[in-house]
């Protein structure tokens, strides 16, 4: 893997953000929203329930977790759509560029977009309604990096539909942590779901960011298997995700589906 190819796709996103400022604006001003409007639900419901049960870091830090994976995700995506709105993709892939550097060009671009996303989260969160890390310990870290590995996974996997369907089919992507959210328990526990939905919640790495985070703020232990296994699955889906890709574009390429890309439609 070259470094100044993975560079390359990196500082073209970066030019791409520093020369407007509405691509920025998205990445703090929607989840700004979020944070506000769940710091004052978790205050009303504090104020309802007194000190008995403080909902701030039970909610409004699943909502800032969440929101990352989500940052995560449509940091990658976007990335790639720029390609797709500007009718590049084919310009990208006409050069010697292979497929881990493009998707690590991505993944890269996806870092700093989400690390601006997040540190507005954080900001707001800590400073208005008093959200401290300092609840959730040492597990803060393989939290986040759960929620990394799978965002990034389902932003390479959401690049590689938009790929192989077209662009129209890019109000498939958008919905997909939404989709997701009911089954891996971001504000109750597994237990409450039906049978069916626990499955597949079981097989999802953010189930387990989730379920250790009410364990610790119930002052229980968090069993060391529950640690490694979302982890893993974590990059297992990332690694998956770089398969399918790779897939599809071999199939983009051997079909000649690249070169007409600039379609709405692709078959």
């Amino acid at each position: 893997m070259r470094g100044s190819a993975v560079f390359a796709i990196v500082t073209r996103q970066f030019y791409l953000l520093r020369g407007s400022p509405t691509r920025l604006l998205p990445m703090i001003a929607w989840v700004a929203i979020d944070i506000v409007l769940w710091g004052f639900i978790t205050r009303y419901l504090n104020a309802l329930t007194g000190p008995r049960f403080n909902f701030v870091p039970a909610l409004l830090g699943a909502v800032l977790l969440w929101d990352f994976l989500g940052r995560v995700m449509q940091g990658v995506t976007t990335a790639f759509f720029e390609d797709v709105w500007s009718r590049n993709f084919l310009n990208i892939f006409a050069t010697p560029l292979t497929i881990a550097e493009y998707l690590c060009g991505l993944v890269i671009t996806s870092v700093a977009t989400s690390v601006l996303g997040l540190a507005a989260m954080v900001t707001l969160a800590t400073t208005v309604f008093g959200l401290s890390f300092l609840a959730y310990g040492a597990a803060i870290a393989p939290f986040f990096l759960v929620l990394f590995l799978t965002g990034v996974a389902l932003g390479i996997l959401g690049a590689a539909i938009v790929l192989r369907f077209g662009p129209a089919s890019e109000w498939l992507i958008w919905p997909i942590p939404s989709i997701l959210s009911p089954f891996v328990g971001v504000f109750y526990p597994l237990s409450t779901l039906p049978a069916w939905m626990q499955g597949v919640g079981r097989v999802l790495p953010p189930a387990y960011v989730f379920d250790a985070m009410r364990a610790i703020l119930a002052g229980k232990a968090v069993g060391t298997l529950d640690l490694v296994i979302g982890p893993v699955l974590a990059l297992a889906y990332v690694l998956a995700a770089c398969a399918v890709f790779a897939g599809v574009h071999r199939y983009a390429i051997r079909t000649g589906l690249v070169a007409r890309y600039s379609a709405e439609t692709v078959s």
